[in-house]
């Protein structure tokens, strides 16, 4: 990113004070659940998620759909807990909490759309992890929920260039990132990598969500890195993107992240794709019931 662009974008993150806060539960709660389980009290993370009123129903209606692996209603977060796990009930509290950070119904990118592909993203990721042997399955689904936060970003502090960017990747049928590069002089990329380095995120997810769509700037985490753009792009080959339509055909197996993915999960040479994708499509009509659910525009 050219240094202009950049120290526009920096001070303008510098001042960044309209983007709502996250729920004031969710940095104990992630706090807690990064502590090894057997240490992990359950009445604690059902005492923090139960202090913000709007995130344990939100918590619970996402903990009685399909997609967290739960048939028999819960009908509390204690019951939610013991029945998904500490694991879960961590991406379920995150998945409600950043729902929050939507910039409402005003903008040129529905912000339901926004977290369906980012929760799509994220289920898928996850699995994918699973098929091929991924270290951490659970950092998966994170990276992938988050991978996209920069787009929020570029909503908040810079809504008219945005728009400008979408409208050309909605005229022209290319990735919005690069209709933002041409118009702005970054991408989503650049502007969520700031504000994970402000909100001190860890360093792997800092890494994707800055260079998910360029796997040759990552380094320690390269592997996640490419798990998420791989998830990604398949999200939106396959309909569950940001609203716009990228013409043009895509080989998986010839993508830069497909090759940095197969160092580190040889199985990746012999995953079924097309099973993959049918779970991806058993996915989304779910996904949509349950951000539809969720979603509530500021």
């Amino acid at each position: 990113m050219a240094e202009e662009p950049k120290d526009m974008l920096r001070q303008k993150l510098g001042g960044l004070e309209q983007m709502p806060s996250i729920p004031v539960a969710l940095a104990p709660l992630l706090r807690c659940l990064e502590q090894p389980l057997d240490r992990v009290e359950v009445q604690e993370v059902v005492d923090l998620i139960s202090q913000d009123k709007s995130l344990a129903a939100q918590c619970l209606h996402m903990a009685n759909s399909p997609l967290f692996g739960r048939f028999q209603p819960a009908d509390s977060i204690r019951s939610a807990v013991l029945a998904l796990g500490l694991q879960r009930m961590r991406d379920i509290a995150i998945s409600c909490s950043v729902l929050k950070l939507s910039p409402g119904s005003q903008s040129c990118l529905d912000p339901t759309i926004f977290w369906e592909h980012s929760m799509g993203c994220a289920l898928l990721s996850r699995r994918l992890a699973k098929h091929i042997g991924f270290a951490n399955p659970e950092k998966a689904y994170l990276a992938g929920l988050l991978h996209d936060l920069g787009i929020l970003v570029n909503l908040w502090i810079l809504p008219k260039e945005f728009s400008a960017a979408f409208e050309l990747a909605r005229a022209q049928g290319i990735p919005l990132h690069e209709a933002e590069l041409s118009t702005m002089g970054f991408t989503h990329g650049d502007s969520g990598r700031m504000l994970a380095e402000q909100w001190k995120l860890p360093p792997d997810l800092i890494e994707v969500i800055g260079s998910h769509h360029d796997v040759k700037e990552g380094t320690a985490h390269s592997g996640l890195l490419a798990l998420i753009s791989i998830s990604d792009l398949l999200c939106r080959m396959s309909g569950l993107g940001h609203g716009t339509v990228e013409e043009r055909q895509v080989d998986i197996l010839d993508q830069p992240a497909f090759a940095v993915l197969l160092k580190e999960c040889p199985s990746l040479q012999t995953l079924d794709w097309a099973l993959l994708t049918f779970e991806l499509e058993g996915y989304i009509g779910e996904v949509h019931r349950v951000v539809s659910l969720l979603y509530r525009p500021q």
